[in-house]
């Protein structure tokens, strides 16, 4: 490096950072292990690579029960890495190609194999060697710390028979706290560092740093005490070690991690968290918003600091620092095999978690090396090397690097059977295609396009220590910025979406100005007062040295039924040659018409029928379908659609009765229809609920069942259809029994099913219609699908909606008088209950809120099951929902802004008023985190309102626990705060009192 940037204090800002385990780079003995000497021999292709500093995780002698961040010895280095002269030879060795070194303080904990720790657990209670460590005789001590790795440890308190006491630690139970109230441990902590920095290393990680103390009352994270502690190592460092870096690693939101800066006397550089799952939550939302809105959230830092970015936390895309409903997002989209999942987050490679996708790969490097701060490259990323997520733990992503297609992967000599973690040989990232050999050699490679993203960064300060500054183009899936610094103007912008996008800039200022591509040096029309217009290909970005979203008009056209061309045979409709007309021509047609499919505004990609069973033997079957439905721009999805063959005769009653529901017709007059309006098909799935039976599908069966409390039912009873173009299909039996079958299918039990049987079977709670059976759809591998759910029949005068609007009415007829001008005069729902006509409908009102309290209280009761067990309502609980209030507010105040000029003009007014209120509650909401809360979250109803109530005459009845069936399964089934549900039947409160205006009479 030249000599300027070695004497510059601030050389970190300028880093960029390449993280790599010694274990796995490079081994020069042959024993299967890689050690320093074996990265030595790899410095020159890290230098060519074009990284300026080296992160190495944790080398220290270890029993690597955490990877090595167990650390028996802080004063030597792990013998199977090599030697401490060995270390000595390498930093000697990167130093002279100008690569610094960044090595690990791990002061939370010790390894219990440390001899610090074995002293301690021997030597008598309140002796020095003994408060090294945080003990207890209770493991009830800071209870309201939460649990980090749920997934391995049930307490932060593990017994120790040795010293017949409880200790704390934060992470693995193998791994005990040190006492950092102890002076004795401060000392202990500034001996290693000294140690390391003495020998030259350039910067130390302080890991988990959030929780060096404890204290009663809190969750024992961002305590004062650690900020002080912080500023007085930092102190110590400047004063024996000046130049030297302390990178905090606080996996917190943007306000509390900031904190670790302090006033730029305590950690010089901090991990972003929030943003690293939000870069990719952008991309598969092909959405800006989640990057813009957590850098909003981002307060300032001193010149002197610098934020570090990075694409996962070693290895793993870490999921603590976003919402619950974020985190179900994104193991939904990002980790769908179960297997890559560990703790709060994914275990995966960014080129597995990306699909192997080069655009996605690309984009997502390319925001990372724009985002302001310090970018960190983790090992093999820059080949796209791949993981094996059933290795365990995280070892998935430690595999050995991927040198040449030789033996073992270029790795090592050693036999295969050898290697501390074997080489990646899944077909896709085989390290005979995938290495660093074929990519140097080929120019096009992932490997170049890294080499030179790098070099161009380098030429820019303004990316590095520059400010940045978002602008707001029409078009939501392009992210556009710039980045300034001294006389640098850097513009980028990112295409988050897979398909060709546009976008005009608001440029203005900068007319006059001929944008330069960096990488290409390509110059690009001057800049004039008008918006500036970019086109760009699916994930792709720009970046130059100083769309409006494209509106699809769709014309409503009546449908007209489709002809087939085979014959009329519902077994051999599927057959080769008729497939493809169904899947790819009719279906599609079909579907979009049809009020249960809930995505008509997407494009769609492929229709497939999955699945097909026939649930009798009679002649003329229906069959169940399971459709797949895939799209252009998101997830694919899965429907059931019964189908049935009616003959020519009858197809004209069924044409006449539901129009709607007929697919398609045969050359000889019948008709392909849904098969819910055939009563054999609606008596058939009463009967496989009755007599236990099942039918078999390709891959499954569909399984049915009365519940207990039921019985056998010998004869089925009449039915009829009810509500068939809802979201989903209902079926009255005889006023006995209420059948719902699900269109939208999702693996899992439905939370309808779920807890309607709960409420039915264990809390004994009497106010909604019995769980009386269900048919689920099973596999022998994976979660059985919810089909259907059977329900007791319920009497009701009316639902609480209608009665509601008849009351309301009334009041504004006997109050305001059907001529009064009504329009902007509606009372607010709570006046309405009070004032509501006769003194009637109050009692009713109250008798509503007592059952709904009742129902949450019913859904708190059970402590043994995990699935409704109360959770505490912590302050990550409190953040989720502070996250989800600001994500939902900000979002309704960008829409009503985009609309404010077609606002008419006597409403505009109202409408900027509304939008200066906008900092007011979002600082009315942040209010929300100030104060803890003893509240609990359950599961509640998800989507509670006035038209899920049925009222007897003489009491309610509760219904519909579906959730909003736009939302995942997964994220319906989530624990909330039950006053979501009282929210969410006040606004219905309110919305009646609106509707009531507009009936007849009263305009």
């Amino acid at each position: 490096m030249a000599q300027s940037e070695a004497n510059d204090p601030l050389w970190y800002k300028d880093a960029i950072i390449y993280e790599l385990h010694v274990k796995t780079f490079h081994d020069s003995d042959g024993d299967g292990i890689g050690d320093f000497r074996g990265l030595i021999e790899k410095l020159d292709y890290l230098k060519e690579l074009g990284i300026t500093a080296i992160w190495l995780l944790p080398f220290y002698p270890s029993p690597l029960k955490d990877d090595g961040y167990d650390i028996a010895d802080y004063y030597d280095v792990n013998p199977n890495y090599g030697t401490l002269e060995d270390f000595r030879a390498f930093l000697s060795e990167a130093h002279q190609r100008g690569l610094r070194v960044v090595t690990e303080l791990v002061i939370n904990h010790t390894s219990d194999q440390n001899p610090w720790f074995q002293k301690s657990r021997r030597a008598a209670p309140g002796s020095p060697e003994r408060e090294f460590y945080v003990w207890s005789d209770t493991p009830e001590k800071y209870s309201e710390a939460r649990i980090i790795f749920k997934d391995f440890e049930t307490s932060n308190w593990s017994w120790d028979p040795v010293a017949k006491a409880y200790y704390w630690h934060r992470f693995y139970s193998h791994q005990p706290d040190l006492n950092f109230d102890n002076p004795a441990v401060h000392d202990a902590v500034e001996k290693v560092c000294d140690y390391w920095l003495s020998m030259g290393v350039d910067g130390l990680r302080l890991d988990a740093v959030p929780y060096l103390y404890e204290r009663e009352g809190t969750n024992c994270e961002n305590l004062p005490e650690t900020h002080l502690y912080l500023k007085k190592l930092r102190a110590h460092v400047d004063q024996k070690f000046p130049g030297r870096m302390l990178l905090a690693e606080a996996n917190q939101w943007p306000e509390d991690a900031v904190a670790y800066f302090g006033n730029g006397d305590e950690a010089h550089m901090n991990f972003h968290f929030p943003l690293m799952p939000r870069m990719f939550m952008a991309l598969q939302m092909e959405d800006r918003f989640p990057i813009i809105d957590i850098l909003d959230q981002t307060p300032s830092i001193s010149e002197t600091c610098q934020w570090a970015m990075f694409l996962r936390n070693h290895d793993e895309l870490t999921l603590e620092m976003v919402t619950d409903e974020e985190r179900d997002y994104m193991w939904r989209v990002y980790a769908n095999d179960p297997h890559a999942r560990i703790n709060l987050g994914i275990r995966r490679r960014l080129a597995p978690l990306l699909g192997n996708n080069r655009r996605k790969i690309e984009l997502l490097n390319a925001l990372l090396f724009s985002m302001p701060g310090t970018p960190i490259i983790y090992y093999g990323d820059e080949i796209g090397m791949g993981d094996n997520i059933y290795l365990g733990d995280r070892n998935g992503c430690r595999t050995p690097m991927q040198w040449s297609p030789d033996r073992n992967a270029g790795f090592s000599q050693a036999n295969p059977q050898q290697l501390h973690l074997p080489v990646i040989i899944d077909p896709e990232y085989h390290y005979e295609s995938i290495n660093v050999e074929n990519q140097q050699k080929n120019l096009s490679s992932l490997l170049w396009w890294t080499r030179r993203v790098i070099a161009m960064r380098k030429n820019f300060k303004a990316f590095s220590r520059g400010s940045i500054e978002f602008l707001f183009p029409e078009n939501a899936k392009v992210l556009a910025f710039l980045r300034r610094y001294e006389n640098e103007i850097v513009l980028g912008v990112v295409n988050l979406s897979r398909f060709s996008q546009c976008a005009e800039l608001d440029l203005s200022k900068f007319a006059g100005s001929v944008p330069l591509e960096i990488i290409g040096r390509s110059p690009f029309p001057p800049i004039k007062k008008t918006p500036y217009f970019l086109s760009l290909n699916g994930h792709s970005s720009y970046w130059f040295q100083l769309q409006p979203q494209s509106k699809r008009e769709r014309a409503a056209k009546k449908r007209v039924v489709p002809t087939i061309s085979a014959g009329p045979e519902l077994e051999k409709l599927l057959a080769d040659g008729q497939r493809d007309q169904i899947e790819n021509e009719i279906l599609p047609k079909y579907i979009a018409t049809c009020r249960w499919f809930g995505a008509k505004a997407r494009a769609l990609r492929q229709v497939r029928v999955l699945e097909r069973s026939t649930i009798s033997s009679e002649p003329n079957p229906a069959q169940f379908w399971v459709v797949e439905v895939s799209y252009l721009d998101g997830p694919t999805e899965n429907y059931a659609l019964p189908v049935k063959v009616a003959s020519a005769e009858k197809a004209k009653s069924i044409s006449h009765a539901a129009p709607h529901a007929v697919i398609a017709r045969f050359p000889d007059g019948s008709v392909l229809f849904d098969a819910v309006w055939d009563n054999e098909f609606r008596e058939n799935l009463f009967r496989l609920m009755s007599n236990g039976q099942h039918a078999n599908a390709r891959n499954g069966r569909l399984v049915g069942a009365l519940s207990p409390r039921v019985g056998q039912v010998a004869t089925v009873p009449p039915s009829n259809v009810l509500g068939a173009e809802q979201s989903n299909s209902s079926m009255l039996f005889a006023d006995k029994f209420f059948l719902k079958l699900y269109r939208k299918l999702e693996d899992g039990v439905n939370p309808d099913v779920e807890v309607t049987r709960f409420l039915t079977e264990r809390a004994q709670y009497d106010n909604v219609p019995a769980f009386s059976g269900a048919i689920e759809y099973r596999r022998d591998k994976g979660q059985p699908t919810v089909i259907c759910l059977l329900q007791d029949a319920i009497a009701a005068e009316a639902d609480a909606w209608t009665l509601t609007l008849d009351a309301v009415g009334r009041y504004y007829e006997r109050v305001l008088g059907r001529k009064t001008e009504l329009q902007h005069e509606a009372a607010p729902a709570a006046a309405l209950i009070d004032e509501l006509a006769g003194g009637v409908y109050p009692e009713k009102a109250k008798l509503l809120a007592q059952r709904t309290g009742e129902l949450h209280l019913a859904l708190a009761s059970v402590r043994d099951d995990p699935v409704f067990a109360p959770e505490p309502f912590n302050p990550m609980a409190q953040r989720s929902v502070y996250q989800n209030m600001r994500t939902l507010l900000r979002r309704n105040f960008d829409s009503l802004r985009k609309k404010l000029s077609a606002i008419p003009d006597n409403l505009r007014g109202e409408a900027e008023e509304v939008l200066r209120t906008e900092k007011e509650i979002l600082g009315r909401e942040k209010r929300l985190l100030d104060r803890k809360t003893n509240a609990a979250k359950i599961r509640i109803h998800g989507d509670y309102h006035l038209g899920q109530v049925l009222y007897t005459g003489k009491d309610f009845v509760i219904l519909d626990f579906e959730g909003e069936p736009a939302r995942p399964l997964s994220e319906r089934k989530l624990k909330r705060s039950a006053l979501r549900d009282v929210a969410g039947m006040m606004r219905s409160f309110q919305y009646a009192a609106y509707s009531a205006l507009w009936q007849p009479g009263m305009r």
